[in-house]
């Protein structure tokens, strides 16, 4: 998941991985604590540490923290400094039966796209089309925004999905983010961006990109998938589910709150 959105600036100290992307997106602007176990004097120097991090990069202190039994000590810490809890995130995933369990976890190149579902665009770049309709609908920020969104969505070997409507017109786009999964297990695939335009959506725009780019995860011969997806969303998790996704985990971020400084009388 880390290398499927990758952050363009990012450091690694004591088990904590720290990313910044200029604000684009919470994920790529948060610290993975790759290892959340510590004494507690070690996690307050690494929290000062990152807070120093963000602080020279004009950025808000964000946490990625999964729901696991090692992020005890870590969220009591956060706790007691007053750390925000938002945006729970549920990790969704989809296991190949066919795909051995021991095959080799190297990188599947990105080639010639295989054939897709009738009337869906597949391409290896992630076109000016297929960026300005996902960033119209997740995107947040001007143009210097969206190009920092282009370089995150273009930063693995990915296969971009578009569907257009009736008029010809981008009704929506999705992205399988190829990555390894770093052990024995088989390469694996992220869906992401699966955006629709709010008026075409009802139509099946979403599952027609889900198909194409399983589709074409099969032609990789991926061991399986991933996606995530917001608590709060449960007609998307309902769309996933039918398409074999199932929940193994979930994550929320935890932000520092800032800090008033009282002035006058």
């Amino acid at each position: 998941m880390d290398a499927a959105w990758p952050a363009p600036d990012r450091e690694e100290s004591d088990g904590w991985v720290l990313r910044a992307a200029s604000g684009v997106t919470q994920r790529a602007n948060s610290v993975w604590p790759r290892e959340p176990e510590g004494d507690t004097r070690q996690q307050h120097e690494a929290l000062r540490a990152a807070r120093l991090w963000y602080r020279g990069r004009r950025l808000p202190l964000i946490f990625q923290v999964f729901d696991d039994p090692r992020s005890t000590g870590l969220n009591a810490i956060l706790d007691g400094e007053g750390f925000t809890r938002q945006s729970e995130t549920l990790v969704m995933c989809r296991i190949n039966g066919a795909q051995a369990a021991d095959q080799p976890a190297a990188r599947p190149a990105v080639t010639r796209p295989a054939v897709a579902q009738p009337g869906v665009e597949i391409s290896t770049d992630p076109s000016d089309e297929w960026l300005d309709l996902w960033w119209s609908v997740d995107g947040r920020g001007g143009p210097e925004e969206r190009e920092t969104a282009r370089s995150i969505v273009a930063g693995c070997p990915s296969i971009y999905a578009l569907v257009r409507s009736d008029d010809g017109v981008p009704a929506a786009v999705g992205r399988l983010a190829l990555s390894p999964t770093g052990e024995a297990g088989g390469s694996w695939g992220g869906l992401y961006c699966v955006a629709t335009r709010p008026d075409a959506r009802r139509r099946g725009h979403a599952l027609r990109i889900m198909q194409a780019l399983l589709h074409e995860g099969a032609a990789c011969d991926l061991a399986g998938y991933w996606l995530l997806v917001t608590a709060v969303n449960s007609g998307a998790q309902q769309l996933y589910a039918k398409a074999g996704f199932r929940v193994v985990g979930r994550y929320l971020y935890r932000q520092e709150r800032p800090k008033r400084h009282l002035t006058g009388c």
